[in-house]
Formats: C-alpha cells, sequence, structure tokens
C-alpha cells in the first residue's frame, strides 16, 4: 500500500469514527423521552396505594352544574376497594373496584357523579381522592371539559345542560290520554 492510500484509509476511518460519534452523542447527551412518564391524554394520572388512576376529568356545562368523572380505575391489590371523591362544595361519589381488575368510568354502567363540579371548562379542580383498603388519600387537581368536543358530549350528566340552551317542552301528543294507539 502506498502512503495515498493509506492517507485515504485513515481519512476514511476518521470520518466514519467522528460519524458514529455525532450520531452516539445525541442520545447521550439529550434526556431520553420514552423514560419520562406523563399523561398523554386530556385527563390526569395518579396513584393512590394500590390505585392507578388513568386519564381523570371532569366533564360538566360549568362550575355549579353536575360533572361526571370519566377516566380508569386499576386496583393491583388482592382485595376489593372502594374508591372515594370528594369535591367542590361537599359533592362526592364512590366507585367500587374488584380485586386485581379495573373500572371504566366511561362505561354508563359505572357512572361517577359530582353534584358540583367546581369548575369552567378548562379549569383544574382540587379533588381528594380516598381509597378505603388502606386509608391512603391525597387531593388532586384534575381538569374540567364541556360537550363543545364532540366525544365528550354523550358524557354531560342529565341536569348539565350548559346554560342559555333551550329546553324543548313536551308537546301535547306526547302526554297521552292512555289509549293505545
Amino acid at each position: 500500500m502506498n502512503r495515498a492510500q493509506g492517507g485515504k484509509l485513515a481519512l476514511a476511518a476518521g470520518s466514519l469514527a467522528l460519524a458514529l460519534a455525532t450520531m452516539t452523542g445525541c442520545g447521550y447527551i439529550n434526556p431520553q423521552q420514552t423514560s419520562h412518564q406523563y399523561a398523554a391524554s386530556d385527563g390526569i394520572r395518579a396513584d393512590l396505594g394500590p390505585l392507578q388512576l388513568r386519564n381523570m376529568l371532569i366533564v360538566s356545562a360549568g362550575a355549579d352544574k353536575p360533572g361526571r368523572l370519566l377516566g380508569a380505575v386499576y386496583n393491583s391489590s388482592s382485595q376489593d376497594v372502594k374508591l372515594t371523591l370528594n369535591g367542590a362544595e361537599g359533592s362526592q361519589t364512590q366507585v367500587p373496584v374488584k380485586a386485581n381488575s379495573y373500572t371504566l368510568l366511561n362505561d354508563s354502567t359505572d357512572e361517577a357523579i359530582l353534584s358540583t363540579s367546581g369548575g369552567i371548562a378548562g379549569s383544574l379542580v382540587d379533588v381528594k381522592i380516598t381509597e378505603d383498603g388502606t386509608n391512603v388519600s391525597k387531593t388532586v387537581r384534575v381538569p374540567v371539559l364541556d360537550g363543545s368536543l364532540a366525544e365528550y358530549k354523550e358524557y354531560l350528566p342529565a341536569g348539565s345542560e350548559p346554560t342559555g340552551s333551550a329546553t324543548p317542552s313536551p308537546s301535547p301528543s306526547a302526554t297521552g290520554t292512555g289509549a293505545a294507539h
């Protein structure tokens, strides 16, 4: 091998080493996004004893209107537990969660309604959560959403229509005389 070929080989090896160092250096300097846990949704996440609350949020038409809690509650313990959620102005609801199972609050069979949401759409409200298995409790800030997004409109609790909405009155034909038609 002559001197020119040796120089080209050394230059190529140096370029390759520089390229490899540059590619691996970015991952070394910058934090890995996959190691940072966050709620990639509209709701929040919280852990309480054996319970993991995921994508928790309140759907309501106003601060003084009822609010429905949405999300999932996972129970990693071998006992059935009851989750109690206390919101604004003494509003409270309870959610039973079976052992080693989960409860989806989005299901119509497991509605969790607070009599008062305590916040307008876009705000965060304090909700005290308590779990009866270990009597652990903590206060979390839960986002309030309204029915302006189509995916949440169906979850607005009864009696939680937005202020100023027209409520249809029953028509005379709706109040039948009891005769079969």
